[in-house]
């Protein structure tokens, strides 16, 4: 088919296409991406508490067995009816990506298929895979915008009768946007918080929110780039006492090496100066940071950035998928590439 645009999403899922078996759900927030994967699981049909009919992976299932995508979507459950395979995957894999090409050019029959990756550049095997094939349909998950962190904190706080001045909204709206389902889990705390009142005030927002979350936050980030461990085991523990998910870390981290690898790429093939390059891709960069950014592009080539970015892509998956080890995956994840730039 096509891909499926942000602002099209809920008019898809109202009209969920029976004929569509193959869905790629893909993007940076991959708390959205979670959460539109188990819209369309939900609208299958499959009974998702079905062993028997559901199939759960992640690309370590395919790492001995290439060819086991394939067989479960031809294999026949127990007891008949629809299955659905359910992949989680950061979509660069090359069993991944050959597997789903497979299934665009011989659809299942009785069976769909959903893949949850990371954030995929366009022209990538897999999104070209999906797009370019009527049996797929391709649902990118970017970062919240302001209308949409609108939405979601209407949604949110009105499930809970709850309503929010507007210096409180502005405030809340400021610390969220990252991911979806951190973004959604920080609104139900906070209307957790206001349980017994009507109105969410600033202050209410202040005491449970806060605005520690982006500055430990890009503490952390600054001293990943910087090769800085005590910097990032600081951060770290202030990221802990402060109750913010270490995830917005990994998030964070992952939009700078994204931004690195524009800007890296840029350079090489313009033959730009670094200054010049950051002049004209980094306007959102507040000053302070840029010449942090400066340092790192100068220590970076593309094929190394290219590295850590599937490094980060992969732990975020594993962290959503296992969210007992979050913690550790993601302490482990930013150790490694915080070493990476002090060797460099």
């Amino acid at each position: 088919m096509s891909e499926i645009k942000s602002h099209e999403f809920d008019g898809f899922l109202q009209r969920f296409p029976k004929s569509v078996p193959l869905f790629l759900v893909y993007g940076p927030d991959r708390g959205l991406v979670s959460e539109r994967a188990s819209a369309l699981a939900a609208k299958t049909g499959v009974k998702l508490d079905d062993p028997f009919s559901i199939t759960r992976m992640d690309s370590t299932d395919l790492q001995n067995d290439a060819g086991r995508l394939l067989d479960e979507t031809g294999a026949i459950g127990l007891f008949g009816g629809d299955k659905l395979v359910w992949l989680k995957a950061s979509g660069t894999e090359r069993s991944v990506t050959d597997g789903f090409k497979y299934l665009t050019e011989q659809p299942p029959q009785n069976c769909v298929v959903i893949i949850e990756a990371g954030d995929l550049k366009k022209g990538s095997a897999l999104r070209k895979a999906a797009e370019g094939s009527r049996s797929a349909v391709a649902i990118p998950c970017y970062a919240d915008d302001s209308r949409t962190i609108n939405a979601l904190i209407d949604q949110e706080l009105g499930n809970a009768d709850l309503t929010i001045t507007p210096e409180a909204r502005q405030q809340l709206r400021e610390a969220l946007g990252g991911d979806r389902m951190a973004s959604r889990n920080e609104i139900q705390k906070l209307a957790l918080y206001c349980r017994g009142q009507r109105t969410v005030e600033l202050q209410h927002v202040l005491d449970i929110i806060g605005d520690a979350s982006a500055i430990s936050t890009d503490d952390a980030i600054d001293a990943v780039l910087k090769g800085d461990t005590d910097g990032l085991i600081q951060a770290l523990g202030k990221i802990t006492t402060s109750k913010t998910p270490i995830f917005l870390v990994l998030q964070g981290c992952l939009k700078q090496f994204q931004m690195l690898d524009v800007m890296r790429a840029e350079m090489d093939e313009s033959r730009q100066s670094v200054a010049h390059v950051v002049a004209a891709l980094g306007r959102g960069l507040h000053f302070r940071r840029k010449p942090l950014v400066e340092a790192a592009l100068k220590q970076w080539t593309g094929p190394a950035i290219a590295r850590e970015l599937s490094r980060l892509q992969s732990a975020i998956l594993q962290s959503r998928s296992r969210q007992t080890l979050e913690d550790t995956i993601a302490t482990q994840t930013l150790l490694a590439i915080t070493l990476q730039s002090a060797r460099r």
